[in-house]
Parts: structure tokens; sequence; C-alpha cells
């Protein structure tokens, strides 16, 4: 095994562990998404236009629309708490230990990506397997689509919160800005209602969700998990990809 492998499979390793010992973590990025899931469904199944139906059949429709904009909203808040982590491992000196290594930079940073990405992937698992407990019936061979999906909007989000966090060098200014990021992006979106459904109430915010990057890794998620593949929705999602890991890569300097 080379060292790029070793570093790697250590960095994931770092992560994986460092996830599974903050039990706090692991239990908020599984309630809140299960507690929205169950709220909304109930609250609000009337905004697909479903209220014609039997109420607990409109009851899992709105569950099974409902879940892929939680899977991202896992993805989105697991991506900003890596980045905050990050935040907090520059002003400790873990960061400028790592980067004593002979091995470059650009792939440090990638390996962190990939890791938090593969947390991400890992939480929407078994996010999407609790789901099964209250009557969300997802396909088995959509877990298998869905995969590319959850990892290149976690890969993606993950490159917007180091973004921010080579800016942001203090983890009380990072915190806060965490905010203005998570909520706008989430709420501005079709993650809650399908764009239709907003249209239909308000224009401008049709709009904004339109040009909301967040939107098209909800709409590449839905389509995945019923093994569709939504064109559009996954070249912008990949797109971000790439501006953003360039962009991530090019304005970190491990000397600050």
């Amino acid at each position: 095994m080379n060292a790029y492998m070793i570093c790697f499979w250590a960095i994931l390793k770092r992560e994986v562990l460092r996830f599974f010992q903050q039990r706090s973590r692991l239990l908020s990025a599984l309630v809140r998404p299960l507690l929205w899931l169950i709220v909304f469904a109930a609250g609000f199944r009337s905004a697909l236009g479903v209220s014609i139906m039997p109420p607990y059949e409109s009851y899992i429709l709105y569950q099974e629309y409902i879940v892929p904009g939680l899977c991202a909203m896992i993805i989105l808040f697991n991506s900003m708490q890596t980045s905050l982590s990050m935040v907090y491992d520059r002003e400790m000196g873990s960061m400028k230990i790592l980067f004593m290594s002979p091995i470059p930079k650009s792939f440090l940073l990638l390996c962190k990506l990939i890791a938090a990405a593969c947390l991400s992937l890992l939480q929407v698992v078994i996010f999407l397997l609790l789901a099964n407990i209250v009557d969300v019936e997802i396909p088995w061979w959509g877990f298998i689509y869905a995969i590319p999906s959850v990892f290149l909007s976690a890969f993606f989000l993950g490159a917007l919160g180091l973004i921010l966090s080579n800016f942001i060098k203090q983890l009380e200014n990072f915190a806060g800005v965490m905010n203005f990021v998570i909520f706008p992006m989430f709420f501005l979106s079709s993650a809650l209602y399908p764009l239709w459904k907003i249209q239909e109430s308000s224009l401008w915010l049709y709009w904004i969700c339109q040009y909301n990057p967040f939107t098209y890794c909800v709409e590449m998620i839905r389509f995945a998990l019923y093994g569709q593949f939504n064109i559009q929705a996954s070249s912008v999602v990949l797109g971000c990809v790439l501006v953003c890991g360039f962009v991530a890569v090019g304005t970190f300097k491990p000397k600050k």
C-alpha cells in the first residue's frame, strides 16, 4: 500500500471514529430528520394537492415526497458540521500537523471531503432504513441508485463548507455564519414542497428556488431513489462539484 492510500485510509478512519465517538451528533443526525418526516407529513400533506385522498394515503404520499428532501438536509447539516470541525482543528493545531506530511495539500483536502461525503452517505442510509419503520417504502434498488447522487451532493456541500471555513478563522464566527447558509439553502429549495407548488404560491420564490443549487441536489436524490435519472439536476450538481472543489482547494492557505 503506497503513501497516498495510507493517508486516505487514515483520514477516513479518523473522521469515522470521531463521528461515532460524538454520540450526540449521531443522535441529532437521525432524530432531526425523523421528527421532520413525521411532523411535516402529518401537518402539510395538502401541499401536494392530495387532500381529496384518504388521510392515511395522502400522509404516506407526502412522506415519500419529503424523504429525499430530508436526505439532502442530513447531507447539508453534516457538511457544515464537518467544516466547523475543520475550523476547530485549525485552532487546535491538528490541521498544522496534518499538513506537515509530504503528501500534497490538494490530496489531503480531497481526502477530507471524501471522508465527509462517506459519513453523509452512511447517515442517509441509516435514515432511510429507519424511515421504513414509519411506512415509507423506498425500493431496495433505490438505495443503490441513490449512492452516487448522495455522494456527489455531499462532496459539493462539503466543498462549499470548506470554502466558508477558509475565510472564517474563528470558531464562534463560523457557527453563526452556518445559520445564514443552512436555513436559506434548505427552505428556499424543493426539499419540503415541489417546485410547481411553490410557483403557484409565489413566482419570485420559485425563481429563487430555481437558482438555488441545493434544489438540484434534492431533485437528483429524489429521482435516484425511485430509479430515475435527472439529467439537468445531475449536470448542475456535477458542475458545482468541480467549481467548488477547485475553489476550496485553491483558497485554502495552510500557513494561516
